[in-house]
């Protein structure tokens, strides 16, 4: 039975480690996977046609815990104890929760002290106590329901008896129902850097580069962490050594020792193998990887993830919140009528569908099938994607029609210039 300590509109957990409001997805999930050894069954929950529409669940079934990600955020918005028996909770170093101790309105009185009165659910038969990040849930029976006092139920009961809690629930505000997650808390931070916003640079119907901004830790100041926010621009034909100063060290380095869509080149078999093997610097924190050739060491492609669950790479990388204007299809006009030539433009984020997204551009007429296998992965439970080409970027679209990935690419000119 794990042994936890309760911080209202804070944090659950014990001396080694901790699930705090506005984390981040993949680090609740490391925690998970580092206390492998108590925590033997977790589940995630989410929905695979629409991930956007609900919670991102992480359930710790035997334990009693649910925790609840915003959709869009991918940060910890409410940690649940659904099963108060199977878990020992503390507030303050004192115990209101276990198998000696019972979880009462009178405990919880004690424990936590004063508070509104209750609210009193008779369609449900629910009495909910709430603090300020905290709520507790106790069903009541219909012969002990309570008494009513000014429209708020208040914590006399008929019968004498004190009901017993069967849900706590741990959010940031005073509402329950309209909590939010914080941002991401300093102490998550783990001197990684963090993506806010991606613009990708485009001119004259090329892609030339990236702007991002960047929060990181900053200097400290009387002992306690700042945050620090930077925007950087990169650039197709930027050294490798660019790219480190501007973004930091990278969270791997990954040696590609093949090309799957080389097949769909131009005279791929004619080209002859090269010698030097291109490499990808992996930002997982940013959601972003950057290819370089592996010759010139010259920055030549990014990849932006949108880590969305039921893909391959979900739980790898941090959502990229990047915009990407495109240019509209021209559509057939009336030759009387005069009409305004100027081009109008679609923005593409990652919360687009990618049939909108087809209503306003020209994409590729067939898409190349991706199935996400390799010597040392041959299955893929999450199934294929489909990718499409609009000018020189490719979109890794699921079946969901949610856009996976978007893949930028260098111009032929840009090209010719990093072998120069």
């Amino acid at each position: 039975m794990l042994d936890l300590e309760v911080i209202p509109e804070r944090s659950l957990g014990c001396e080694h480690w901790e699930f705090i409001l506005g984390m981040q997805f993949s680090q609740a999930v490391c925690i998970c996977m580092s206390q492998v050894a108590v925590m033997k069954r977790v589940q995630v929950i989410y929905n695979e046609n629409d991930p956007l529409a609900s919670d991102l669940i992480l359930s710790l079934t035997l334990d009693g815990i649910r925790l609840l990600f915003d959709s869009v955020s991918q940060r910890l918005k409410v940690i649940e104890i659904f099963a108060m028996n199977l878990i020992k909770l503390k507030y303050c170093g004192l115990v209101f929760n276990s198998t000696d101790v019972i979880p009462t309105i009178d405990q919880i009185d004690h424990s936590f002290g004063a508070t509104h009165p209750g609210i009193y659910d008779p369609e449900k038969r629910i009495f909910t106590l709430n603090f300020r990040g905290l709520s507790f849930t106790f069903p009541v029976e219909q012969a002990s329901e309570p008494r009513y006092v000014r429209g708020l139920g208040s914590l006399q009961f008929t019968n004498g008896a004190s009901p017993i809690a069967t849900k706590m629930f741990i959010f940031s505000g005073n509402s329950l129902v309209d909590s939010k997650p914080p941002s991401l808390p300093i102490s998550c931070f783990c001197s990684h850097p963090y993506l806010q916003w991606l613009e990708v640079i485009r001119h004259n119907g090329c892609t030339s580069g990236i702007k991002l901004s960047i929060i990181c830790e900053g200097p400290s100041q009387v002992l306690e962490p700042r945050r620090h926010a930077c925007v950087q621009e990169l650039f197709f034909g930027a050294s490798a050594e660019d790219v480190l100063t501007l973004l930091g060290a990278p969270s791997r380095v990954f040696y590609k020792d093949e090309d799957k869509m080389r097949i769909h080149s131009p005279q791929a078999h004619r080209r002859a193998p090269a010698s030097f093997s291109d490499y990808f610097y992996n930002y997982f924190t940013l959601g972003l990887d950057a290819l370089f050739d592996g010759k010139y060491h010259k920055l030549k492609k990014f990849v932006l993830h949108t880590n969305y669950p039921g893909h391959y790479n979900f739980n790898m990388y941090h959502r990229c919140e990047f915009k990407l204007q495109l240019p509209t299809k021209a559509t057939s006009v009336d030759n009387s009528r005069l009409v305004d030539l100027s081009p109008t433009f679609i923005t593409v984020s990652a919360y687009s569908r990618w049939d909108e997204v087809c209503e306003k551009v020209q994409p590729s007429s067939r898409p190349i099938v991706l199935h996400r296998s390799s010597s040392t992965n041959t299955t893929n439970p999450f199934g294929s994607t489909f990718c499409y080409g609009v000018e020189d970027i490719i979109f890794e679209v699921m079946p969901n029609n949610l856009i996976a990935s978007v893949t930028l690419y260098a111009s032929d000119d840009i090209s010719h210039e990093l072998q120069s």
